[in-house]
């Protein structure tokens, strides 16, 4: 069995204060917990070592006979074997001292599922005999958690850009239930949302199993999406391309902005407009909105214009910038 050093898994001193433990936990919780590192293995085993580590440190009690136990940790494993758990340390699990119940919160089990303790910490916390001896005490049965229900949100882009909501029905025992889930803004096509508890029912009075939300984002006829940026084809009339002036720009949050063209500004140009593409999911950043510079020739011309179109010909001809 491996000792566990539960201030090197959260990155603290032993003299470490209670807040600077409870600031590492929740620093490295954030950044492996399995919502946010869906499939990973590696990143759920971290979790699960990080949440064990925060059980024991985070317990005064639980904290001090830990810091006794020290390097003796082998010598107890031993008398624990001989004696039964608690046998060889005054105070211990099993012994005349107190005992501690070691249960995580109800939704550690639900991610994880399974025993999200270690050998260690059961022989030396848990009152139970670590695998090497006979394994573990049989624990009272949890009941059953309710299955996992998947469904498929289409959304378009302006939808994704502002955030909304849909509903899902669910089966509960032969009933529809109506589940409204908030999308929030920025999401991503194929990302997944979860409402928690709001899947199918469980049997004997279980937890709820989560509602799964798979977000398919529509294209759009006006803004093409590239990761968090937006892009764009901008019109702009032949006059404006040579001449320069202002142009207006439309946003899919239904605004639209001011575009100086400096003059001879060619078709395909691309001007970038800072901040105005896509929210980022938890966050206050936003992608660009890029805009390419679609120049327009006119489908038809009046006297007027032609005459100084053909004006404008004879003197580009007269120049020497045209060829016959």
């Amino acid at each position: 069995m491996e000792f566990k050093d539960y201030y090197a898994v959260l990155g603290v001193s032993k003299t470490a204060s209670d807040e600077e433990i409870k600031s590492a936990y929740r620093k490295l919780a954030r950044t492996y917990h399995p919502d946010l590192n869906p499939g990973n293995k590696t990143a759920e085993a971290k979790f699960k070592e990080l949440n064990e580590a925060n059980e024991v440190l985070g317990d005064p009690e639980k904290r001090r006979k830990y810091d006794e136990l020290g390097a003796n940790w082998r010598q107890y494993e031993q008398q624990a074997a001989a004696h039964g758990p608690g046998g060889g340390w005054p105070g211990g699990p099993g012994g005349g001292g107190a005992r501690y119940r070691t249960v995580t919160p109800e939704e550690m089990q639900d991610i994880l599922g399974g025993d999200p303790f270690s050998d260690f910490f059961h022989t030396f916390f848990g009152g139970a005999e670590p695998q090497s001896t006979g394994g573990r005490r049989p624990r009272s049965a949890r009941p059953k958690r309710g299955a996992d229900v998947e469904a498929q949100a289409d959304l378009t882009l302006e939808e994704a850009f502002l955030g909304t909501t849909r509903r899902a029905g669910v089966d509960r025992n032969g009933k529809e239930h109506t589940v409204e889930v908030r999308i929030p803004a920025g999401i991503k096509d194929g990302a997944r949302v979860r409402a928690n508890g709001e899947g199918g029912a469980a049997p004997s009075g279980g937890t709820a199993g989560d509602l799964y939300l798979t977000v398919r984002v529509l294209p759009n006829a006006r803004f093409e999406r590239r990761g968090a940026d937006l892009h764009t084809r901008l019109p702009v009339p032949v006059p404006t391309a040579v001449l320069g002036g202002e142009v207006e720009v439309p946003t899919l949050g239904g605004t639209t902005l001011r575009l100086k063209i400096p003059e001879m500004t060619a078709a395909g140009r691309v001007f970038r407009m800072r901040g105005h593409g896509m929210p980022s999911v938890g966050s206050s950043e936003r992608g660009d909105l890029y805009a390419t510079i679609d120049v327009q020739i006119p489908n038809t011309l009046t006297p007027a214009e032609r005459e100084h179109y053909e004006a404008l010909r004879a003197l580009a001809h007269a120049n020497g910038r045209t060829r016959e």
